[in-house]
This record gives C-alpha cells, structure tokens and sequence, in this order.
C-alpha cells in the first residue's frame, strides 16, 4: 500500500500482559491497546475512553478517580480480568479500522487455565468478531458483545453504552465487606 505524503508506516504495536487471577469470573477482552495507553502502559489510558467510568458504574464504584493499579486491584477484587485479543500488529494511530497483520492471542488456551471463568465481554466489534472467532461455541461460558467504550464509537451515548454494560453485573463478585 503506498504512503500518503507525510504518511509514516504503521508501526507494530504490543497488547499487555494479561490483568487476571485465578479468581477471575468476568473476562473483558479489548482488541489491541491504543496509542495513548502504549504511551502510559495502562489499559484504557485516552481520557475520551469510558471504560473506567462504564466499569465503575457496574462496580458501583469511582474507578476513574483511583491511581491504575488500585484500578486493576479493584476490578481483581470483584472477580474481573483484562486482556486483549491481539497480541500485536501493524496500526496507524489507535484505531481498530487500521489494524493489519494481526497477531492473535491463544484465547483457548488462555482460558483453560481460569477456572472460575463464567463469562466474557467482548470490548467492542473487533474484539467480539476475533474472539468469537477464535472461542467458537462454548456452553459453559456466556460471551457479551458490548458497545465499545472508546470516544471514537459515538453511535451509542454513554449512557446508551452503560445500560448495555449493566449485563456484566450478573458475573461480578460482591464487594469485600
């Protein structure tokens, strides 16, 4: 594909580890970390992503308003992984449009070895598309497809997007007394 005048190549960019533990019931899987949270080595780091302020609703707690790691703590603590479904490849900027050369996760196996997992929501098209692809039919898990919480996918407000989120509640874990 030819370049655009002042067009840089895309460059091939890296998920993160995954954010879980054996306790995790609730798996939400994004499609491939954006430019923003690369630069921070954060999960939805872009302060235009709602996905702190989406999951702190379905906690009923302020996420937003906590450091990162007590973030990641919190979503543990309630029985809530994170990961993503590529594990790297070539994108211009931070959308999902633009990924090429794909390099998927072993979602399979990566799951086999969660055994409280009940559920799966999928972050967004990409994500459903490619981890539907990949987990197939699985009748011990319910997989969710979400609206995206990225600022980008404006088709649904956010408080559209957060009544479809409220689905996660059914897997998530009390709060600790």
């Amino acid at each position: 594909m030819a370049l655009r005048p002042g067009q840089s190549p895309a460059q091939r960019k890296t998920a993160f580890p995954p954010s879980v533990d054996a306790d995790t019931r609730l798996l939400i899987l994004g499609s491939l970390p954006g430019d923003a949270s690369i630069r921070q080595g954060e999960y939805y780091a872009h302060r235009g992503n709602a996905f702190w302020i989406l999951m702190g609703d379905v906690l009923g707690e302020d996420l937003r308003g906590q450091p990162y790691a007590m973030r990641l703590k919190r979503l543990r603590s309630r029985g809530v992984g994170l990961w993503d479904v590529i594990e790297s490849a070539q994108r211009e900027g931070s959308l999902d449009g633009a990924i090429r050369a794909a390099e998927l996760r072993d979602l399979g196996a990566f799951i086999a070895r969660l055994p409280k997992l009940a559920a799966i929501g999928f972050n967004g098209k990409t994500a459903a598309t490619q981890g539907r692809r990949q987990l197939g039919d699985r009748p011990s898990l319910t997989l969710i497809d979400l609206p995206s919480s990225s600022g980008a996918y404006a088709s649904l407000s956010r408080a559209q997007k957060a009544e479809r989120w409220a689905a996660l509640r059914a897997w998530i874990d009390p709060p600790e007394a």
